[in-house]
């Protein structure tokens, strides 16, 4: 079932602080943070990660550590799609994302 989801992803940024919502009909998650300043991030799956987000060469980059253990989503916007790549110990998960009509 989880694998059928389709979230939204809505992403703002007011000049200061940047969120990034996620919903699905199984969860909602949001953050909201100031680029280039580390915070703590409840993520969807419950772990407590210390977080970074910048913004790099037109890509949001979105860099998690926890547990000595570290990860990357880099989201970037190509033919009016959002692409989003998570890297992890040299895994890399593909996703796109289309604009809701």
């Amino acid at each position: 079932m989880g694998g059928m989801a389709k979230p939204d992803c809505i992403i703002s940024y007011d000049g200061k602080n940047l969120t990034i919502k996620t919903e699905s009909t199984l969860k909602t998650t949001q953050f909201t943070c100031a680029l280039g300043e580390k915070f703590e991030e409840t993520t969807a799956d419950g772990r407590k990660t210390q977080t970074v987000c910048t913004f790099t060469d037109d890509a949001l980059v979105q860099h998690q550590e926890w547990d000595g253990k570290e990860s990357t989503i880099t989201r970037k916007l190509q033919d009016g799609k959002l692409m989003v790549d998570c890297v992890m110990n040299n895994v890399t998960c593909h996703r796109v994302y289309e604009r809701a009509e």
